[in-house]
C-alpha cells in the first residue's frame, strides 16, 4: 500500500487473489476502492486495445533498496494529483513488465511516457520533471518535461557516459537544481555532474500562468474526504518557473455527509448490494453490538453503535448523519474475565529466599466490586480489593524448595473467574556425578544413573547423550537404561537441569564381545571408612586393580575393579580378554589369568593399609564359584548343546535299526 502525498484520503494498493496481484485506488482512505482507468493510446499513439472489465493498468508499489533513487511510484506534497508509476496494461501485474505511466488528476486519467523503468525527480513543485532509464549500462542523457509529461525534451548531461547511482535535488521544493552521481567504471571515483535548469525559464510565474484544477474520484464525485478542493497547476502554455512563493492549494468547501462518507464500525461487515436496499453494515456473527465495552463502570452510561462511523479526518457536515439514534445503556455489572497472575521477570524458576513479585491483571470485567483471593501455595492466603486497578503488586519470598501452585480468584455477584501459575523453588544444583559400568557386553542391558547434590524429585530434567549423537534422550528420572551394539569406547554424557542452573558428567563405557566378572569382597574394617561417594569408589579400584597386576604380572590395563554402590562394600574385578590373538588361544589366555587371579585371591596376597591401622584383604566373594563369562559365551554353549543333541539323536536311529535286525 502507497500513500498518494498532496491530496488527503488518496491511497494505492496491490491486492493479490489467487495468485493475481491487481492495482486498486481509493479516495476515502479504504472505503471504496477501484481499478485503475487504462488509457486508450499508448506512448506512441496507437490503441491500447485495454478495456474493462477484463484489463486495467496496474503498477508496482516497490521501494528502492537505494536510498537516492525513487521507488516505481512517485508522488509529492507540493504536486498534488501528479503521480507518476512503472506497471503494465492487462488483467494482472507482471513482474518483469515496467513501462511508466503518468497521471495529473489523481488517478482519473493515465498516460503511457516510457516503454522502461526509469528513475524520476521532481523539481519546481513538480514544474519540472525529471527521467533518467532505470539500467545498468552507462548513460549520459536525460529527459525532462515541464508540462506534466505531455512532451519530453532531452539533454545531455555528460560528455562521458556514467553509470547512474543516484538523483539528488538541492533543497527547497522549489529548487530547480538536481546533481546526478554516479561512476564511470566500476573502479573509477564516484563522479558528480550538477544540472540547472533555471537559465531555461525566462522569468516566474504569474496569476495569468495559472488555472485551477477541481479533484474528483473516478465516479466524477466532487466531495473527497467532506470537502470540494481544487488546486492550482500551471498551465501547459506557459514557459515560467513557479518558485518559492507557490502554493497548490486554492480553495476549499466542506459538503454535506452522505453515505460513502461512513464506513462500517468495528464489529460490523458491509453486505452485498441488492435490489431491496443499499449496501449496509451488519454485526459479524462474533459480535454483540450491545454488549457494554471492557472499561464500563457500574452505573455508568455507555453508547451501542449503530454500525457506522465517519471516515478518519473527513470533514462533512449535515446531511445524513449514520451515527444518529445511538440507544444509551447503563452499565451493568460485568463478570471478571481474562484474569491473568505473572512473574515481573516472567521466571517461573526461582531460589530459596528469593523475592518474587507477583503482578495481577485483568482484561475485562468489573474492577470496583470485585473481591480478589489469593493463595500463594505455602500456606499465605490473602483477600483484595481493587486489586488490578491498584496495580499494586504482590511480593513474596519462598524459603523451601518445591513446587508451590499460586491462584487467584476474582468473584463479584455477575460471576468469577480464576487464574493459576506453577512455582518452581529450587537450590541450585551443587554436584553431578554420572555411575556406570565401566565395562559392559555388546547387547547387554546398561543403567547409567545420575546422581545429583542437592537431591530435586521430580525438578529435575535429565539428557542423555550416547556416543556422537547429537539428539539426546530426555528423562525425568535420574536413571536411563540402554544397550551398546558395537563394540569399542563409547562415551556417555548426562546434562541435568534444575530452574535455572546445569550441570554435565561424562564417562567412558568399554563395549566388549568377551571377559570375566569375577566378584570380590573386603574385610568388614573397610565399612567404618567407605564415605559412598563415587570418587572414593574409583580410588579402591584403582588400588584393587594395580595390587592384582603386581601380583599375578598381567598387564593392568587388562584388569578393571569397580566398586559397587552401598555397604557392605563389594567389588567386582573385570577380566578383560586379549583382542589380537586368535580365539582359541584367547580362551587359553583367559583360563590361565583367571587361575592365576585365583590363586592371589585365595592366598590372601592381595591387601592394603588404611589410616586406622587396619589390613583390609580383598578375597572372592564365593570362593567355590566360578567366574561369570560374559558375551560370546553364550554362542559357544548353545554349539555344545546342539552337539549332544545330535549325537543323541544319530545313537537312538542305531539302536533302532540293531532292534529291527
Amino acid at each position: 500500500m502507497l500513500q498518494v502525498r498532496g491530496v488527503k484520503g488518496v491511497f494505492l494498493a496491490n491486492q493479490k487473489i489467487d495468485g493475481k496481484v491487481t492495482t486498486l485506488i481509493t479516495y476515502n482512505k479504504g472505503r471504496d476502492w477501484d481499478f485503475l482507468n487504462p488509457p486508450d493510446i499508448d506512448m506512441n499513439g496507437k490503441p491500447t486495445n485495454c478495456k474493462p472489465p477484463d484489463c486495467y493498468l496496474h503498477l508496482h508499489l516497490r521501494w528502492a533498496d537505494n536510498p537516492y533513487v525513487s521507488g516505481t511510484v512517485h508522488t509529492k506534497d507540493t504536486a498534488p494529483g501528479l503521480i507518476m508509476g512503472a506497471g503494465n496494461l492487462g488483467s494482472q501485474l507482471v513482474e518483469y513488465k515496467e513501462e511508466m505511466y503518468i497521471t495529473s488528476d489523481c488517478g482519473k486519467t493515465w498516460r503511457q511516457v516510457f516503454e522502461e523503468e526509469h528513475h524520476i525527480l521532481y523539481l519546481d513543485h513538480g514544474g519540472v520533471i525529471v527521467a533518467i532509464k532505470d539500467t545498468s549500462i552507462p548513460l549520459k542523457i536525460l529527459k525532462f518535461s515541464i508540462d506534466e509529461g505531455q512532451t519530453w525534451s532531452t539533454h545531455n548531461f555528460t560528455s562521458t557516459s556514467v553509470f547512474v547511482d543516484g538523483l539528488l535535488s538541492e533543497p527547497g521544493d522549489e529548487t530547480l537544481v538536481m546533481t546526478v552521481f554516479g561512476h564511470i567504471s566500476y573502479r573509477s571515483d564516484w563522479e558528480l555532474v550538477k544540472v540547472d535548469f533555471r537559465p531555461s525559464f525566462p522569468r516566474e510565474c504569474t496569476d495569468d500562468d495559472y488555472e485551477s484544477w477541481e479533484l474528483t474520484n473516478l465516479q466524477g464525485d466532487h466531495c473527497i474526504m467532506g470537502q470540494q478542493r481544487s488546486f492550482r497547476k500551471r498551465k501547459i502554455s506557459s514557459w515560467c518557473i513557479k518558485g518559492r512563493s507557490f502554493t497548490s492549494a486554492l480553495t476549499s468547501k466542506v459538503c454535506e455527509c452522505v453515505n460513502s462518507d461512513f464506513l462500517c464500525d468495528y464489529g460490523f461487515e458491509r453486505s452485498a448490494p441488492l435490489k431491496s436496499q443499499s449496501s449496509k453494515c451488519f454485526a459479524d456473527f462474533w459480535f454483540n453490538p450491545e454488549a457494554p465495552p471492557e472499561d464500563c463502570v457500574l452505573g455508568q452510561a455507555y453508547t451501542s453503535s449503530t454500525g457506522y462511523r465517519k471516515v478518519i479526518s473527513n470533514v462533512c457536515e449535515g446531511g445524513v448523519d449514520l451515527q444518529q439514534n445511538l440507544a444509551q445503556h447503563m452499565c451493568p455489572l460485568i463478570a471478571p474475565k481474562g484474569l491473568q497472575i505473572s512473574i515481573r521477570g516472567e521466571s517461573l524458576a526461582v531460589k530459596p529466599g528469593e523475592d518474587i513479585t507477583f503482578i495481577v491483571r485483568q482484561e475485562q470485567g468489573d474492577t470496583l466490586n470485585t473481591k480478589y483471593q489469593v493463595d500463594l501455595g505455602d500456606g499465605f492466603k490473602a483477600i483484595y480489593v481493587n486489586l488490578t486497578m491498584t496495580g499494586e503488586p504482590i511480593r513474596h519470598r519462598y524459603e523451601n524448595p518445591g513446587i508451590y501452585r499460586v491462584s487467584v480468584k476474582a468473584e463479584n455477584v455477575a460471576g468469577h473467574d480464576e487464574s493459576v501459575v506453577f512455582v518452581q523453588v529450587n537450590s541450585p544444583l551443587q554436584a553431578l556425578n554420572l555411575e556406570v559400568v565401566p565395562v559392559i557386553g555388546r547387547n547387554q542391558e546398561v543403567n547409567l544413573t545420575a546422581i545429583i547434590l542437592p537431591k530435586n524429585p521430580n525438578l529435575t530434567v535429565f539428557y542423555w547423550w550416547i556416543g556422537n549423537s547429537l539428539q539426546p534422550l530426555l528423562t525425568l528420572d535420574s536413571f536411563l537404561v540402554t544397550k551398546f551394539a558395537v563394540t569399542g569406547d563409547v562415551r556417555v554424557t548426562v546434562q541435568a537441569s534444575c530452574g535455572n542452573s546445569m550441570l554435565q558428567d561424562s564417562k567412558v563405557v568399554h563395549v566388549f564381545d568377551h571377559f570375566h566378572v569375577l566378584p570380590l569382597k573386603f574385610t568388614k574394617h573397610l565399612d567404618m571408612y567407605n564415605p559412598n561417594i563415587p570418587e572414593w569408589r574409583e580410588d579402591i579400584g584403582r588400588v584393587v586393580t594395580r595390587l592384582l597386576a603386581k601380583e599375578t604380572n598381567i598387564p593392568e590395563e587388562t584388569l578393571m575393579t569397580v566398586v559397587k554402590p552401598g555397604l557392605p562394600t563389594t567389588a567386582d574385578l573385570h577380566v578383560l580378554l586379549p583382542a589380537n590373538q586368535p580365539k582359541r588361544k584367547r580362551s587359553v589366555t583367559s583360563d590361565k589369568r583367571i587361575a592365576a587371579i585365583k590363586q592371589a585371591l585365595n592366598a590372601h596376597n592381595i591387601s592394603f593399609f588404611l589410616r586406622g591401622g587396619y589390613w583390609v584383604l580383598v578375597t572372592l566373594a564365593d570362593s567355590d564359584s566360578d567366574s561369570q563369562r560374559i558375551g560370546g559365551g553364550s554362542g559357544y554353549w548353545a554349539i555344545v548343546v546342539l552337539f549332544v543333541i545330535c549325537l543323541v539323536a544319530v545313537g537312538s536311529f542305531i539302536l533302532y535299526k540293531f532292534k529291527r535286525q
